[in-house]
């Protein structure tokens, strides 16, 4: 949800659509600096939260901080930005803040995850003692862009001396992008697995549901509406019949234009409220996709 206007108003503007979770960005996402957080917008943000009852909310990192970064001057900058947002996320008691890992720009993917879990270690050394957790976002795997993979990820924790401090958020655009062929069920389970047992089944803590307009590992990182595009809907139907997974906050991302939010919301609580059996295929009336090899192994 936009926070123009002030961040209350995001909460407004979820509330007017039904969300039951809304995620927001702590300042413009595009310029690295912000406006002071005021004492009064935070007790508005409070107070309008406890209005609207809105269950969950968390925040986004901006998109120009890059905790993969070899050269110093830039990594600096991305964790000073970042520490900022994570201050103003504790102050909002808000539970996370998702970020892309980064791009290691031509250093080395082995490099490029070491200089994240150094970044994340260095955050929790300045927030010690806060609650907000940090989210690593699995990414489309284009060009030098850490964290397509679980292994991955996995890797990412393996090497953080503060590991309690991260929690993992996976986007189901990106999974396809990056080769994970969750259309039918089988694929969709299979991917789950890999990441869970890569990060902690209790480490995934949310879900940017969406779909994708480019096709099975194209790395392409393009939005579509739920059931419109190259995933389908099968896909959807099996995560929020999972049994824990499903259960986790899952935030929309497509395209809003021409009620883009009230159509995905109303497809996706038509597919939780279908019947299903304990792997989430159709009990009766509708045809599960065919069934295809899993992702290739990390």
């Amino acid at each position: 949800m936009s926070i123009a206007g002030g961040l209350p108003r995001a909460l407004e503007r979820g509330a007017e659509l039904g969300c039951g979770v809304v995620q927001i960005f702590l300042k413009n996402q595009v310029q690295w600096r912000g406006r002071a957080l005021a004492d009064d917008e935070v007790r508005a943000f409070e107070e309008e939260r406890a209005r609207t009852g809105i269950a969950t909310v968390f925040a986004h990192a901006t998109y120009l901080v890059n905790l993969a970064s070899p050269g110093d001057r830039e990594w600096r900058r991305s964790v000073d930005a970042f520490h900022d947002e994570l201050e103003r996320a504790e102050r909002l008691r808000l539970p996370w803040v998702v970020i892309h890992p980064g791009s290691h720009k031509g250093a080395g993917r082995a490099a490029g995850l070491r200089r994240v879990a150094r970044a994340t270690d260095e955050l929790a050394r300045r927030t010690e003692g806060y609650a907000v957790r940090i989210a690593l976002e699995n990414t489309a795997g284009a060009g030098n862009v850490v964290g397509a993979r679980a292994t991955e990820l996995g890797r990412i924790l393996e090497l953080s001396h503060r590991p309690e401090r991260l929690a993992v958020c996976l986007d189901t655009c990106h999974l396809f992008a990056a080769g994970y062929d969750i259309r039918t069920r089988r694929g969709l389970l299979a991917t789950l697995g890999q990441f869970t047992a890569a990060v902690g089944l209790d480490r995934v803590v949310a879900f940017h549901v969406n779909d994708a307009k480019a096709g099975l590992g194209s790395g392409l990182d393009r939005h579509e509406h739920i059931g419109r595009g190259e995933i389908g809907l099968t896909a959807f139907r099996t995560l929020l019949a999972h049994p824990t997974l499903g259960r986790r906050p899952m935030v929309l991302e497509s395209p809003k234009a021409g009620g883009g939010d009230r159509r995905n919301l109303a497809t996706l609580r038509r597919l939780r409220s279908e019947p299903v059996n304990e792997w989430g295929g159709l009990t009766r009336g509708g045809v599960r996709g065919r069934s295809s090899a899993p992702p290739r192994p990390d």
